[in-house]
């Protein structure tokens, strides 16, 4: 009889973990579907915001746009001067104000540098003794400048800001990478 009443009371508890466990995922299963469902809400919140702002950006001052940009990010006020615009590939060299350190911007990422490095046959090699990015020392800090660390217009911005620094027309590109030199 004990061993009847044990194999009952096991059966139950097995029983009743086995329900819970399936009530456990199908909770699972909503709280993913909902946090899915507000991703999506905040992404198309951002998309009509970003519509209403693309009429009203405007970048009146390119290089106190760029300082406010870098300061955002980098927490203190570079006070930026640009010395050159580069065109293969395209990078803008600016000396600090402070200690006259140079700082690169580029559309292009660590990796992509790299890939141009390495691809021996590529045509921006030739470039390279004229173009300091593709000459970057290891001890080089990298910063990327986004719409997530920017702000949301900052692509939009960054277009036309790009052009008023460089003088020259560009594709519009969604991020900015900042090399510093130590």
């Amino acid at each position: 009889m004990e061993i009847l009443l044990a194999i009952v009371v096991a059966s139950a508890v097995i029983f009743f973990g086995a329900l819970i466990s399936m009530g456990n995922e199908r909770q699972r299963r909503a709280i993913d579907g909902l946090r899915e469902q507000v991703v999506l809400w905040a992404v198309q919140d951002l998309k009509i915001k970003r519509e209403h702002l693309a009429y009203e950006v405007q970048v009146e001052d390119p290089l106190g746009w760029l300082n406010k940009t870098v300061t955002k990010v980098c927490g203190y006020y570079m006070n930026l001067q640009v010395v050159e615009a580069l065109d293969e590939p395209q990078a803008l060299i600016c000396l600090t104000g402070e200690d006259n350190s140079r700082i690169f911007f580029s559309p292009l990422s660590p990796d992509d540098i790299r890939q141009i490095r390495q691809n021996k046959r590529s045509r921006l090699v030739r470039y390279a003794s004229q173009n300091p990015l593709l000459s970057l020392p290891r001890n080089t800090i990298s910063q990327e400048l986004s719409s997530l660390n920017c702000g949301i217009t900052f692509d939009l911005e960054l277009a036309l800001a790009w052009n008023g620094l460089t003088g020259k027309a560009s594709e519009r590109f969604d991020s900015l990478w900042m090399y510093m030199i130590e």
